[in-house]
């Protein structure tokens, strides 16, 4: 699990960077295909064609196109309808995709242990980010749960693909960000606006750390650590950064944030997890030796 909590540490910084220095100000598009291509090149080195088969290299494709391509799209034009905590509070729906979506793909039945440590963990995550919201926030909910669906399809599938061929993951993860790519190219060509590019060192710092950090490396680890973990224990991870990208917001940008709900909603979404390691997590990990 220490994987999946060095890339909640990296991402935590994401929203806020984004929102502050990229929304509005720089083409959604360009901002996309910029930072998928950046953890391209990261990766290129490892690009192999005959380690892999055909079927293998277009799965592994599929799923660059869902976690980071598609996904990419829906989270980044989300920021055009939602603030920073809005969209933090729409990200807390993942772990139920992840969770139902092995679950169907896997066992071909739902496991009632597993949903409840996650919804426990929504909950949590509810208490926490739960605030007023805008008039656009039904366009910008639709958006996220876009992003959810589709970024938990790409943690299930790529945790499936190595369960079943046991892969070089450095070299593996090179055709995932080809699937991306390749998403991200064609949007950009299509809907890019060439006359909203980087202006500043800042942003053309922030897009590089984000494609170089967040997603070269962050993206990497963390379907890395998904194949070291349960279903369950991933499920929830997913909404351990939005705690970790609100004290981010709180510490760098000085915003208010109310310190009791904060503090019970963490407790919450650490309970459950310790609930599920405790109690639900063994036949899962039985099962996969």
């Amino acid at each position: 699990m220490v994987y999946l909590l060095i890339v909640t540490a990296i991402w935590s910084f994401s929203f806020s960077l984004i929102a502050v220095y990229l929304s509005g100000q720089v083409d959604t598009w360009f901002a996309v295909v910029a930072r998928i291509t950046l953890a391209f090149l990261v990766f290129s080195p490892f690009l192999r064609i005959k380690l892999f088969t055909l079927k293998q290299i277009v799965l592994l494709m599929g799923v660059g196109a869902f976690q980071l391509g598609i996904m990419y799209i829906f989270y980044y034009n989300a920021f055009r309808y939602l603030t920073v905590p809005e969209l933090l509070l729409f990200t807390i729906f993942t772990p139920i995709y992840v969770t139902l979506f092995y679950d169907l793909l896997q066992k071909h039945k739902l496991r009632v242990s597993y949903l409840f440590t996650t919804i426990l963990a929504v909950i949590g995550t509810a208490v926490i980010r739960y605030d007023h919201i805008s008039a656009d926030y039904i366009i910008g909910f639709l958006m996220i749960q876009g992003a959810n669906i589709v970024f938990a399809i790409g943690q299930v599938g790529y945790k499936r693909i190595m369960e079943l061929y046991r892969l070089p993951q450095h070299n593996a993860f090179a055709w995932v960000y080809v699937g991306a790519v390749i998403v991200s190219m064609i949007c950009w060509l299509i809907f890019g606006n060439t006359e909203r590019l980087p202006t500043t060192f800042i942003q053309w710092g922030v897009i590089v750390w984000l494609g170089v950090i967040a997603a070269g490396l962050g993206y990497f680890l963390w379907n890395y650590g998904a194949t070291k973990v349960d279903s369950g224990t991933l499920a929830i991870m997913n909404n351990v950064v939005i705690p970790a990208g609100i004290l981010v917001n709180v510490v760098l940008w000085n915003q208010s944030i109310d310190w009791i709900r904060f503090l019970v909603g963490s407790v919450i979404i650490c309970l459950s997890l310790f609930i599920h390691r405790k109690w639900c997590s063994g036949s899962e990990r039985k099962s996969s030796l």
